[in-house]
């Protein structure tokens, strides 16, 4: 299940895309008969927005060629009629899909309505002969206000798709998996009278109890193997410049998923309890910590909620490690956290682990 979640939900929020952030510009193919002397600033304005446009009297595709997947049509004598103060029809077309297809919208949006504010500081300062030379004098004038912007981390481009779905759906069903496995073995063990058999044997409390753990243990591990395999080699994860810290992230969480189940499991009376509290557990936390979207996209409360849940401090270690790249030091409270709560709820499940 982990690798089909893997590419249903990376292929929804991104699939085999780069980013929202490309490194080279996105071509679009612009019809406009004749565009006059406005194709310069609208040319310049959609190249200011990571756009390489290709200007076109009309549509013309080859056969056996491809359409182009971006489309920007506009009305015939645009300069002119804007120059008159006459309506102008624009319409994109694209092909891309969910999260790509609305950035490039936006930022069509955000070129065509930065051209025609252009063409309004142009036109006040020669309203009576407004020409492409007034757009080259504002385009030397000195911006009264500027904008500087930069990465939040060391990484250039925006992980998205899988970049995001393989972490997040890893820890979910790591989580779910031992949840409900795990935990209905041990509710079985105890029912058919296996821990019994145990209680007489030359071994105390706690030995039982780590013996148990350990097999849990081995079982989170495999799972964590295998999906980091998937995950790099089928999926083309990247896993940042500090893959050791990773792992370390990833131990932690599976040892506390460890735990969890066998708290779980002394806790619930029967098989079916442990299923479903297990899978609303899972699912919960995952929806809440950013397993299934990236936490920056939710609502403050939630952004909040994140910080107060085990699959959160696993989540946000490994965003900050993945999308951030900002070293092995800054997951290294999410790590203590973890261990300590590992440690807590083990000295908990000593106490309420049942024989019988």
């Amino acid at each position: 299940m982990p690798p089909i979640f893997f590419y249903f939900i990376g292929t929804v929020t991104g699939g085999f895309s780069s980013g929202l952030s490309q490194p080279q510009a996105t071509p679009i193919t612009i019809i406009a008969e004749p565009p006059g002397f406005l194709k310069d600033q609208i040319d310049l304005r959609l190249r200011d927005n990571d756009f390489a446009p290709d200007w076109q009297p009309s549509l013309i595709v080859a056969e056996g060629a491809s359409p182009p997947r971006r489309v920007l049509t506009i009305d015939s004598g645009m300069s002119d009629a804007i120059a008159n103060g006459d309506q102008v029809g624009i319409e994109f077309d694209t092909a891309s899909s969910a999260l790509r297809r609305e950035f490039e919208i936006i930022r069509v949006q955000k070129s065509i309505y930065t051209a025609l504010a252009d063409v309004v500081v142009a036109k006040s300062v020669s309203p009576d002969s407004f020409s492409a030379e007034d757009l080259v004098t504002l385009n030397s004038t000195t911006r009264i206000w500027t904008l500087e912007t930069s990465s939040a981390g060391a990484r250039q481009t925006i992980p998205t798709g899988f970049q995001q779905a393989v972490p997040g759906i890893l820890v979910m069903f790591t989580l779910l998996v031992l949840l409900t496995s795990g935990g209905s073995m041990l509710v079985l063990e105890r029912n058919q009278g296996f821990l019994r058999r145990l209680a007489s044997a030359p071994l105390t409390r706690n030995e039982v109890v780590l013996g148990k753990w350990c097999g849990r243990m081995a079982l989170a591990s495999l799972q964590i193997t295998a999906a980091l395999l998937v995950g790099t080699f089928f999926f083309r994860m990247n896993w940042g410049p500090d893959f050791w810290m990773v792992l370390i992230v990833l131990a932690g969480w599976a040892g506390f998923c460890a735990t969890a189940v066998l708290f779980l499991g002394s806790v619930a009376k029967t098989e079916g309890q442990v299923s479903g509290i297990g899978v609303l557990t899972a699912n919960l936390l995952a929806a809440l910590s950013g397993c299934w979207w990236p936490i920056e996209i939710a609502p403050e409360w939630m952004q909040f909620v994140q910080k107060l849940t085990p699959t959160g401090w696993t989540m946000d270690a490994l965003h900050r490690l993945i999308s951030f790249q900002s070293g092995p030091e800054s997951a290294v409270i999410q790590e203590l956290t973890l261990v300590a709560a590992s440690l807590l709820l083990g000295a908990l499940t000593v106490r309420t682990f049942k024989f019988q």
